[in-house]
């Protein structure tokens, strides 16, 4: 147990008790408790190996590799398309955890095998990802852009890729491509 995290499992909230019994699964696995992203993540030898947060509809263990689980009780979810190595168990009440316990803590030693085992996930390039054709007439038409753009890191390409073709609208996309552009020209990412 981390005193670190304590705040996490005290506030009041809809998810209070579920992050609780979460808590006390985790921890019964020995693993080190750590807090990561304002989230309460368990790791084994400074490897991540999920962790717990809570959303509006529900809460939920995410595993940092869950892409290569099992899953043999269908029960990892996949957040939206273009999360890759990541999958969560989610729940919207403790019940659901208390008829589970002993399948999730079956889940959580095997990421530990996973993440023993060396396994990696094997991640979509930066070339794979959509490349919507208003960006690419930019960057035909501009060098600069387009070597501004090249300059960046796989990363913070992804991230503006991901940003323009998730517009439904052409006209979205060119409102979004042209907000970024200075960004791109100073080497900034999407977030940064």
């Amino acid at each position: 147990m981390n005193t670190k995290t304590d705040f996490f499992f005290n506030e009041p909230s809809q998810w209070q008790a579920a992050f609780e019994k979460l808590r006390a699964i985790a921890l019964s696995t020995e693993l080190t408790e750590d807090l990561k992203w304002g989230c309460p993540c368990y790791t084994y030898e400074g490897k991540n190996i999920f962790l717990i947060h809570g959303f509006k509809e529900y809460c939920a263990l995410l595993f940092f590799k869950g892409a290569l689980m099992k899953d043999p009780d269908h029960i990892l979810i996949q957040q939206s398309k273009n999360v890759q190595a990541a999958r969560q168990i989610r729940f919207t009440d403790v019940q659901q955890i208390n008829d589970l316990e002993d399948i999730l803590r079956s889940y959580m030693f095997e990421a530990v095998e996973i993440e023993e085992s060396g396994a990696k996930v094997g991640m979509k390039k930066t070339k794979e990802f959509e490349m919507v054709e208003e960006f690419q007439f930019r960057l035909d038409q501009d060098p600069a852009l387009k070597e501004a753009f090249e300059a960046l890191t796989p990363g913070r390409q992804r991230a503006y890729l991901l940003h323009f073709s998730s517009a439904k609208q052409s006209k979205t996309r060119e409102a979004r491509i042209d907000k970024c552009i200075p960004e791109i020209f100073e080497g900034k990412g999407l977030n940064d």
